[in-house]
């Protein structure tokens, strides 16, 4: 359990790399894990139970508890997730005008190549001494962003472990309601 939910906190920094000035607009996006393999074996039904069962205890917590939960995983950048395992972000204009793309605070791109639609990248992530590295692909198609990325993970206990992953953004519009701009994004140097 304990390297599941460590592997998938891995997992959600890399797919907080948002590729900037190839289609990403200012407004409100969702983003969905489409597929997901770690160590060979599909995950993405795992990963959907387990943020039901997440979503579940939090709706059974008491308020003030929810609220300190809820405080935490804003602190930690976390968006907003929807109960279908859809998170929603708000990318300001600042955001999408940004010429690197967009990390969680844990991770660093490495390398970036343009083409048209299509952005290539490496990626580095450390998260409680577990460090990741991979590299991916992303295509823009209008209002869709698809990204497809392959990680490998090194435990703090010696034990690595590979990812293969593929997710789609779609660009809802540009009221981000009361979906707050994701915190403290850095671009890379």
């Amino acid at each position: 359990m304990r390297k599941s939910i460590i592997v998938s906190l891995v997992v959600f920094s890399a797919t907080q790399v948002l590729a900037t000035g190839f289609g990403l607009k200012p407004g409100l996006w969702a983003s969905k894990m489409t597929k997901q393999i770690v160590d060979g074996q599909d995950r993405a039904a795992q990963t959907a139970g387990a943020t039901s069962q997440m979503q579940a205890a939090m709706a059974s917590m008491p308020p003030e508890q929810r609220a300190r939960m809820e405080a935490m995983m804003k602190e930690h950048g976390g968006p907003a997730m929807g109960s279908d395992g859809t998170t929603k972000m708000c990318i300001t204009p600042e955001q999408a005008n940004l010429d690197n793309p967009i990390v969680q605070k844990n991770c660093q791109p490495a390398t970036i190549s343009r083409s048209g639609n299509h952005v290539s990248f490496t990626v580095n992530c450390s998260v409680n001494g577990v460090t990741s590295t991979g590299k991916g692909e992303a295509t823009s198609m209008g209002d869709t962003i698809t990204t497809q990325m392959d990680t490998a993970t090194h435990m703090a206990n010696g034990e690595t472990h590979t990812m293969h992953f593929e997710s789609e953004m779609k660009f809802l519009g540009p009221d981000c309601g009361d979906v707050k701009p994701m915190s403290r994004p850095k671009a890379s140097q």
